[in-house]
C-alpha cells in the first residue's frame, strides 16, 4: 500500500518541533513551557502564605477586631491564591532567545525587563532540578556571568532538553571564543 501524497499547501512548510529551541539564525523568542507554570504557581502560593499568615496572626492576636482561628484560614486561601495567579502570570510573561552575540532572557508585561548576556562575559553554566521540576521534564539555567552587577541570571521552569542544549550551545560558544 502506497503512503498517500502531501498535501500541497503544506508540501513547502518546514516540519514544526515546538522541542527546538531558537538557535543561531532562528530569530524567534520562546517562550518558557506551560508545565513549569504550575510550579511557579505552587512556589507562589506558599510564599505568598508564609509572608501573610504569620502577620495576619500577629495583628489578630494583638487586637480584638479579628479572630485569629477566622482570619489565618481566609488569609491564607486569599494569599495562595493572589501569589498562584502572580507566579504563573509572571512565568507565561517570560521569553528567551539565543543567537550568535549571546543569550536573552526578557520578563514582565506591565514592568518589563530584558537581560542580555554576551558570550564574552559568560564564566560557567549551572543547570539545577528540583523534585518538582524532575518529575515534570524542567530544569532551571543558571548563567554566571563576569562583574559583580547580576553576577548570574536564572531561568526557570525551561523544558529540560531545552535548558542542557542551551547550556551545551554557550559552553560551545565560550569555548570557541576562548581559542
Amino acid at each position: 500500500m502506497q503512503a498517500p501524497p502531501p498535501d500541497p499547501a503544506t508540501a513547502m512548510l518546514p516540519p514544526i518541533d515546538n522541542a527546538t529551541p531558537a538557535w543561531p539564525g532562528n530569530s524567534g523568542w520562546q517562550q518558557l513551557p506551560q508545565r513549569g507554570g504550575w510550579v511557579a504557581a505552587l512556589a507562589g502560593a506558599i510564599g505568598w502564605m508564609v509572608v501573610c499568615v504569620p502577620s495576619t496572626l500577629l495583628l489578630a492576636s494583638n487586637g480584638t477586631v479579628l479572630d485569629p482561628w477566622l482570619a489565618a484560614p481566609v488569609v491564607a486561601l486569599l494569599a495562595a491564591l493572589i501569589g498562584a495567579w502572580i507566579s504563573f502570570r509572571r512565568h507565561r510573561r517570560t521569553f528567551w532567545q539565543l543567537d550568535t552575540q549571546g543569550f536573552s532572557v526578557r520578563r514582565g508585561n506591565w514592568w518589563q525587563s530584558e537581560t542580555r548576556l554576551p558570550i564574552s562575559r559568560v564564566q560557567h553554566l549551572d543547570l539545577k532540578r528540583g523534585p518538582l521540576q524532575r518529575m515534570l521534564g524542567l530544569a532551571t539555567l543558571v548563567v554566571h556571568t563576569a562583574g559583580t552587577r547580576m553576577a548570574a541570571v536564572s531561568v526557570s521552569g525551561l523544558a529540560e532538553g531545552d535548558a542542557e542544549e542551551l547550556r551545551n550551545h554557550l559552553a560551545r560558544q565560550l569555548d570557541d571564543d576562548a581559542l
